[in-house]
């Protein structure tokens, strides 16, 4: 009976079961249906509704080759897809691509569809794309290309509107390229999720990224390279006063855990920053699977045990324009650090590191670097070391450093691929106090360093660095210079069967008395290559037998006698630099002999960028200016060269830079510590476009000033005979003054090459013939090395022989309204006209010429921008008793001409900046 009534009860439950059945399975297949039917039902519609909002949204140019609409793109969401896809970028990056994607979906609510006018975008995906973020060193970014609804004076209108609830980005590279903050984020295999009510004024986003390969840049240094990152994140996002506050961050760099904590707030000049990057107790091993790969290739062979905290911070306002940074902050501990080759016997153990460094608002001059404990142990050899320094310029320094190393055990512990190294290694030194060159403190010293059978030897090159061998001692018993010693009793190596040797001592820091002798042979490409990765390459050869004593007073005060400087040094192919030069010299062949304060130069040959010199001569003050900053070099030279590019000397800011930023540059730089002298003979010199050929003179370098004295040279077919004298005031500003002769020059050419010339003599675009010019010129130059115009200051004449003003507007015009004739097109000959330059206007001197019988007489003032305000007066034939006057106002392309005398002024310009006296610079001392 029982089992009736339960065989009745699953009869009845199979009955509504499978009734349940049959109206889910039509439920689906009419949502199937409806899912498959919808999109072409609604096709057009949806589709045109999306791509007129684009349209009216973005104030960029949008590209794609078609679209569709389906459930199952990104099922269950109704999506509109855009195919191939290219949006440029916002100004001043409209050339540009923002980004470029296979495909981009569009989200649509589907509710909106039925029930409301608009349709809503409630999700973006973008697929198999190139995200490019842009900020030019303005702060200007490329990704303004959203116009919103506060900008739209009817947005009820709108054919759709954005209500973004999730952002999803798939197997997408994304480049960050920020100009402003010097800092570049490649990401390569970008996958994210983020989830919330993008609407909002104030909202949460909660996210998920991953990333197959991240690379960090910051001001041209690289930090991480090619790490996997996962990153679980929540943010706070403030759309209204454009702030970021990143709450839960949860990274894992490769396999370093990283918590990321702050806040960024966008300004209207820059940003405020407030970033806290935490590893509490992390696996030593993680931390360095997170450091660049070139630093690690040993990881994979190497046992590394051990505990780590990192603490990174960086707080504060970046403001470019007020000149404010934010400090950072960097904190490093390790504790029971184990490392080792499993080749090694002798690991590196007991690693004990307490670190810390602080960059207050990014000045170097302010930074704090503390080490205040490193220790390891490989077996029975130690190292250990207290360092703190507080400044850069003038550090205050407290330090300790003790080791007593087989370097041959460290390195096979250590089990760096393609290094070896041998040797025993010892140190002991102590110093505390304050390093001040210009106050002659130096930190209270006591120090030995021993390197003993040293072994150098790496994969890149075959044959070793051997028998190093270095014996010093450094010593201050007090805080003066007076009391600081360096010796180094032995110094030795071997290299490629070539030894070099050089002892050395210098007791008295404030009155060095030297000691050095050298003797060997050093060729530099081999060497180089011993420690240089395959491509790069450092060509050069160094011969040197010499040997150097005495005091550094007597080397300052002639004491000539009291020294004992001599021997040879002898460079081929080498490099060198300086601050003052975009470009390094390349010293092709040089032979250097010394004898006492004195070094001889002979035949050397030497590059710069394109230019070429050979000079014979000597310097004096060698010695005393390698041992003082504040020591002048003098020398004499004669001087050759087939060719000199003053371009290649104008500094140049080597920045990244976009297309949109112009790349700043600056004056020639002359050192303040150079006295020298060069007779020159010169075959070609090119400077912005400019050729002068066959130079001849005499140049000068002396207090931070270059003059040229009694020079002649060839400049568009004619003889010039020059002086002048330059100078930079900063980096940005630069004087000259200089007074040049030349006879019988071609006008044409000279205003079609030389660019000053254009600018003060912009008549002569349309004068043809033969001209001599005897002029004084003083002024100041830009950052551009152009001429600053209101700062021009000078005089002289011109002498006009045989030309032929045509179609000058001026004189045509003089011509068509004096209905003479006289002046159209005239032929010129033998007039001499002075002109004084000064606050942006050429003051004319009265001057008179013959032409067809009329005598004209023109004088007055024209500005350098082209304004005229000329008198002229037209003597009629035949003796010109009888003339017209005329006033001459407007501009050179557009003179206003009218019968009369009396005229205004031309506005000055005066330059804010005074001018300085123009200085002689004597070469006959």
């Amino acid at each position: 009976m029982n089992f009736m009534i339960y065989f009745r009860r699953v009869k009845h439950n199979l009955k509504i079961l499978k009734k349940v059945v049959k109206v889910l399975g039509l439920s689906l297949v009419f949502l199937l249906l409806v899912m498959l039917i919808l999109p072409y039902v609604f096709s057009d519609t949806i589709t045109e509704k999306v791509k007129q909002y684009a349209n009216s949204k973005l104030n960029s140019e949008l590209y794609f080759s078609e679209t569709s609409l389906s459930f199952f793109k990104h099922f269950p969401s109704l999506t509109v897809s855009l195919e191939d896809v290219v949006l440029k970028g916002s100004a001043p990056f409209e050339k540009d691509t923002l980004i470029q994607s296979k495909e981009i979906g569009f989200g649509v609510d589907i509710l909106s569809v039925f029930f409301n006018e608009k349709i809503n975008i409630d999700k973006i995906y973008i697929e198999n794309g190139q995200i490019a973020i842009t900020i030019n060193s303005k702060g200007q970014p490329n990704y303004n290309v959203y116009i919103s609804d506060e900008a739209l004076p009817d947005v009820e209108s709108e054919p759709a509107s954005l209500k973004l609830s999730r952002i999803e980005i798939k197997n997408t590279d994304l480049i960050y390229n920020d100009l402003a903050t010097k800092m570049y984020i490649k990401a390569n295999g970008f996958n994210y999720v983020g989830k919330g009510d993008l609407n909002k004024s104030v909202f949460d986003l909660a996210s998920n990224a991953k990333i197959n390969a991240f690379d960090f840049t910051y001001d041209g240094e690289q930090y991480l390279k090619q790490k996997s990152v996962n990153a679980k994140l929540i943010t706070k996002i403030n759309t209204e006063s454009l702030s970021f506050f990143f709450q839960e961050n949860n990274l894992k760099i490769n396999k370093l855990p990283v918590d990321f904590k702050g806040a960024i707030h966008f300004l209207k000049n820059g940003y405020s920053l407030d970033f806290k990057v935490v590893s509490e107790n992390s696996n030593l091993n993680d931390f360095f699977t997170a450091l660049p790969p070139q630093f690690i290739t040993w990881l994979d062979k190497t046992k590394i045990k051990g505990r780590t905290d990192l603490l990174f911070s960086l707080k504060g306002d970046y403001i470019a324009s007020e000149n404010k940074n934010p400090d950072l902050h960097f904190n490093m501990k390790v504790r029971e650090g184990f490392i080792s080759s499993k080749e090694s016997p002798y690991p590196v153990e007991n690693v004990f590191l307490n670190f810390d460094t602080k960059l207050p608002s990014l000045n170097f001059e302010a930074l704090q670097l503390k080490i205040d404990s490193i220790y390891f142990d490989v077996g029975k050899d130690f190292f250990n070391g207290n360092v703190i320094t507080k400044g850069l310029k003038n550090p205050v320094i407290d330090a300790k450093i003790r080791s007593n190393l087989d370097l041959e055990k460290l390195n096979i512990a250590l089990g760096i691929d393609g290094l070896h190294l041998k040797g025993l290694l010892k140190a002991d030194v102590t110093s505390r106090g304050i390093y001040n060159a210009e106050d002659s403190k130096f930190p209270i010293t006591k120090g030995e360093l021993l390197i003993k059978d040293g072994f150098i030897k790496t994969k890149y090159y075959p044959n070793p660095i051997q028998n190093i061998n270095i014996q010093s001692t450094i010593e201050n018993i007090s805080q003066d210079f007076k009391d600081a010693s360096l010796i180094i009793s032995k110094g030795t190596f071997e290299f490629e069967n070539q030894p070099f040797d050089v002892v050395a001592s210098f007791v008295n820091f404030e009155d060095i008395n030297y000691n050095v002798k050298a003797k060997g042979t050093i060729d530099v490409q081999k060497i180089y290559k011993v420690f240089s990765q395959e491509g790069l390459n450092l060509e050069g050869f160094i011969k040197a037998d010499v040997s150097f004593s005495g005091k550094q007073s007597d080397a300052s005060n002639g004491n000539y006698e009291k020294l004992n400087n001599k021997g040879t040094l002898y460079l081929k192919d080498i490099q060198t630099s300086t601050a003052y030069l975009p470009k390094p010299f390349l010293i092709k062949e040089g032979l250097f002999q010394f004898n006492q304060d004195q070094m001889s130069f002979d035949e050397f040959k030497a590059n710069y960028g394109t230019s070429d010199f050979l000079m014979n001569g000597y310097l004096e003050n060698v010695i005393n200016f390698v041992l003082s900053d504040k020591a002048i070099l003098k020398g004499n030279f004669d001087l050759k060269s087939n060719f000199i590019n003053l371009n290649e000397f104008v500094p140049v800011n080597n920045s990244v830079a976009d297309e949109n930023d112009s790349i700043t540059s600056g004056v020639i730089i002359i050192p303040s510590n150079f006295d020298l002298k060069f007779n020159a003979s010169v075959q070609k010199i090119k400077y912005d476009e400019l050729i002068i050929d066959n130079l001849k003179g005499s140049i000068a370098i002396h207090q931070s000033k270059i003059g040229v004295q009694n020079t002649g040279f060839e400049l568009i077919g004619t003889k010039v005979n020059l002086n002048g004298l330059y100078y930079n005031e900063n980096e940005e500003r630069a004087h000259f003054d200089f007074k040049m002769n030349a006879v019988d020059f071609d006008i044409k050419r000279a205003y079609n090459e030389i660019s000053l010339f254009k600018e003060i003599a912009s008549a002569a675009e349309y004068a043809e013939g033969i001209v001599s010019l005897d002029y004084k010129l003083s002024g100041k130059l830009d950052n551009t090395m152009s001429p600053i115009l209101p700062s021009l200051i000078g005089g002289g004449t011109l002498s006009v022989k045989n030309v032929k003003m045509k179609g000058f507007k001026l004189f045509n015009v003089v011509s068509q309204k004096t209905e003479t004739g006289a002046l159209n097109d005239p032929d010129i000959s033998k007039v001499d006209i002075k002109t004084t330059i000064k606050n942006n206007l050429i003051k004319i001197e009265r001057f008179k010429f013959k032409v067809a019988g009329f005598r004209p007489r023109i004088e007055g003032e024209t500005s350098l921008d082209g304004d005229l305000n000329l008198k002229m007066r037209i003597g009629l034939p035949p003796l010109g008793i009888i003339g017209i006057p005329i006033k001459v106002t407007g501009t050179q392309e557009n003179p206003l001409i009218k019968l009369g005398s009396k005229t205004e002024d031309l506005e000055e310009i005066e330059y804010d900046e005074e001018i300085k006296p123009t200085e002689e610079l004597k070469t006959d001392e």
